[in-house]
Formats: structure tokens, C-alpha cells, sequence
């Protein structure tokens, strides 16, 4: 059961988070750019790609420009996807779920091109390629 202590201690953090945190007040789908802007209460104006956020990219410019503030300001829905952008969140660069944030950086780590990690790859290549896992 919910008490009234629980429901101070939520609006504590509640007023901590705000301070710490402008909110949003409007946002749209630029689609010249492909960027999502979002407005915030001291007079900033953030944008990202939606390919940058989870939920968000695959989604068609119809889908994107359907898009509305909520939660006091303090998130983004996109009611065509059921996706939502957490805006304290999206000031600290988290654009999704740490497993999906870390399969991104990880499919990006992994398709940088070096000279190095080319030759790396040809000399493995001669040796007769990546070796087999032992089985256990």
C-alpha cells in the first residue's frame, strides 16, 4: 500500500529531477532535416536524427509527425509507433535501453574501417582465417 511518506518522497524526487532538468514544451518533426526538435522551458531547442533513437528508426515521416509533449514535459510519444523519448534522459545522450544503446556502439565498432585492422584482417586471412572455438 502506497503511503502518504511514499508519495512525498516521490514528489521530492520529482521536484529534484525538474530542477535538474528543463522540460520540454513543444516538439516536432522537422522533416527537411529528418530531425526530431524538441523545445525545452529555458528557451533551448535540441534536435536529433530518428535514427538515433530507439523505436524511432524505422519509422516514416507520417509516423514521426505524430508526436506530442508529455508527462509535465518530461517525455516525448509517438502514439503512431507507441514509442516514447524520456527527455532527461535524451539531455544526457540516452537515446534507448542500454542493450540497445550497446548494440549499436557495437555494430559501429565493428564496421570501422583502419589500415591497421585491414591488414590485420588479411594477415588472419593467410593463416587460414579466425580459428574454430574448442568445444567444451
Amino acid at each position: 500500500m502506497i503511503t502518504d511518506e511514499d508519495i512525498e518522497r516521490a514528489n521530492r524526487r520529482g521536484r529534484t529531477r525538474k530542477a535538474k532538468h528543463p522540460a520540454a514544451v513543444a516538439a516536432r518533426y522537422d522533416a527537411a532535416a529528418n530531425k526530431i526538435v524538441v523545445s525545452l522551458a529555458n528557451g533551448v531547442d535540441i534536435s536529433f536524427p530518428p535514427s538515433a533513437a530507439q523505436g524511432l528508426e524505422d519509422a516514416t515521416p507520417s509516423q514521426l509527425k505524430d508526436l506530442e509533449v508529455t508527462g509535465a514535459g518530461a517525455g516525448i510519444h509517438f502514439p503512431k509507433l507507441d514509442a516514447d523519448i524520456y527527455v532527461p534522459g535524451l539531455l544526457e545522450g540516452v537515446m534507448g535501453t542500454r542493450k540497445w544503446m550497446a548494440s549499436r556502439l557495437g555494430a559501429a565498432g565493428g564496421a570501422v574501417r583502419t589500415a591497421e585492422k585491414s591488414a590485420a584482417s588479411r594477415e588472419n586471412g593467410k593463416l587460414g582465417g579466425r580459428p574454430r572455438k574448442a568445444r567444451a
